[in-house]
């Protein structure tokens, strides 16, 4: 589907990475969520965050949304810093209109669909490419077109979200995200809200853009199926630390660490 392949991915200036965390630390209080965090993502690579709730997963997410600031350490996108910039020599927290920049190569599934209501499902993926993006309005169609056409809901770009079952919002959600073109596309456990029966769709609709693109992913679930089906690589958290990070096949099958493997048999 060459027609709905995001834009392909810019390794960092300094090195592979595209995302690369440094020292970060997040507190909500006295709660230390994220602890000294490094943690890296090579270009069109498919990284899944597992552990126990609670564990800083969703963190890194939101962080790099820009939903919420560390308290500590740096963020880079493609080489530039995320939540910073460079003046006079000196390192010093960005400016919105750099924020905004850095922010665009990002696109994120949300757990709640978040679509607009007031919005038909074509004007939901097109209204970030036209006003953020500055795409024209015709060409924004055809592409929302195209990528409804991909998700499956090709007869649905004049209906109201309110109109769709869960899976179908989680699917017009997808072609949303993916119609600002992102380098990254964040997965925020994009099934727990969805019936049991809906999840398998959604699911095989997310497999079949990981091996069909080069789309970075970086995602938070506890659909291990899922997990070992489409990841590079896949980390273990557990109080705002990786515990263990490897390839699919090893974590799942032959853990190191203790934590890891009581996770997994109470998961598994």
């Amino acid at each position: 589907m060459p027609a709905t392949d995001p834009t392909p991915a810019t390794p960092a200036a300094g090195g592979g990475e595209l995302i690369r965390f440094d020292g970060v630390t997040k507190r909500f209080g006295d709660n230390v969520v994220l602890d000294h965090l490094d943690f890296t993502v090579d270009p069109c690579k498919h990284v899944t965050l597992i552990g126990p709730s609670g564990s800083g997963k969703t963190t890194i997410l939101r962080l790099l949304m820009t939903l919420i600031k560390p308290d500590e350490g740096t963020i880079r996108v493609a080489g530039d810093y995320l939540t910073h910039e460079e003046k006079d020599g000196k390192l010093v927290p960005a400016g919105e209109k750099h924020v905004r920049e850095v922010r665009k190569r990002i696109g994120m599934v949300f757990q709640q669909f978040n679509l607009f209501p007031n919005m038909k499902v074509l004007r939901n993926i097109t209204e970030a490419p036209v006003h953020v993006l500055g795409m024209d309005k015709d060409e924004a169609e055809a592409r929302a077109r195209e990528l409804l056409e991909m998700v499956g809901l090709s007869d649905k770009a004049d209906a109201y979200p309110t109109r769709l079952s869960g899976g179908q919002q989680q699917r017009v959600a997808i072609a949303r995200a993916l119609a600002m073109r992102p380098q990254v596309l964040l997965l925020d456990e994009v099934t727990s809200a969805l019936d049991p029966e809906l999840v398998a769709g959604v699911l095989d609709l997310l497999r079949d853009i990981a091996r069909s693109t080069d789309i970075t992913m970086v995602a938070v679930t506890h659909e291990m199926n899922f997990a070992r089906d489409i990841s590079d690589k896949v980390l273990m958290f557990d109080h705002g630390r990786v515990i263990e990070s490897g390839p699919p096949e090893k974590i799942f099958t032959d853990p190191d660490n203790p934590r890891t493997q009581e996770f997994l048999s109470a998961v598994l």
